[in-house]
């Protein structure tokens, strides 16, 4: 059931909420503008506030649910909801309804582990919050965020599976990331407000 948890979960985490919600604003296709990307942080500085809201919150909801939905066709086992987590992920980044393309993971992710270690992940949001505030660089904060929320499960104590799939997610979120690292470390990198460069909070 571990495999069909996993197709369920992927493919409500490929639904490109983002692209979704651009398009019913008039943007014909939001990877064609700003950073190119289809999270939030695109949305709010192509289409506004109220959409980049609707497109955060659909896909930290789409994480939870994808998670729920996949643990459940699993038996409500540990290993299930952990692989529905990586895969809610998976869909979001490499989505199947955008040719395999898609969002860095941040708010999907965020929902998926809000799922699958709650306590881990809601001790992190400090840290994206502090980030945002200080250096108004939301790929720092997302980056930092998604790597406190591995150390966090595994010091709870949770079942090694989810601190595997959080593990396995932070790793991905960085992954999909590797532009912004590098615009961080050449300090080229947008800040929040300041720019089309950030890519980040998909």
């Amino acid at each position: 059931m571990s495999l069909l948890a996993a197709l369920v979960a992927y493919l409500v985490g490929a639904l490109p909420i983002g692209w979704l919600i651009a398009k019913a604003f008039g943007i014909s296709d939001i990877r064609r503008h700003g950073s190119g990307n289809i999270g939030a942080t695109n949305v709010l500085r192509t289409v506004g506030r109220g959409p980049a809201i609707a497109t955060l919150l659909g896909d930290v909801a789409k994480g939870y649910v994808a998670v729920v939905a996949g643990a459940a066709l699993a038996g409500g086992d540990s290993t299930g909801a952990a692989v529905a987590t990586v895969a809610a992920v998976v869909g979001n980044c490499w989505s199947v309804f955008l040719g395999f393309r898609g969002g860095k993971g941040v708010a999907t992710g965020l929902g998926a582990l809000l799922r699958t270690v709650p306590w881990a992940t809601l001790a992190a949001l400090p840290v994206f919050v502090i980030v945002v505030a200080t250096t108004r660089y939301v790929s720092l904060a997302s980056l930092l965020g998604a790597a406190c929320v591995p150390f966090g499960a595994f010091a709870l104590g949770y079942p090694a599976p989810a601190a595997l799939a959080a593990l396995t997610v932070a790793l991905i979120i960085i992954g999909r990331h590797h532009d912004n690292i590098a615009r961080l470390r050449a300090g080229t990198e947008s800040r929040l407000g300041r720019g089309q460069g950030e890519q980040s909070a998909a």
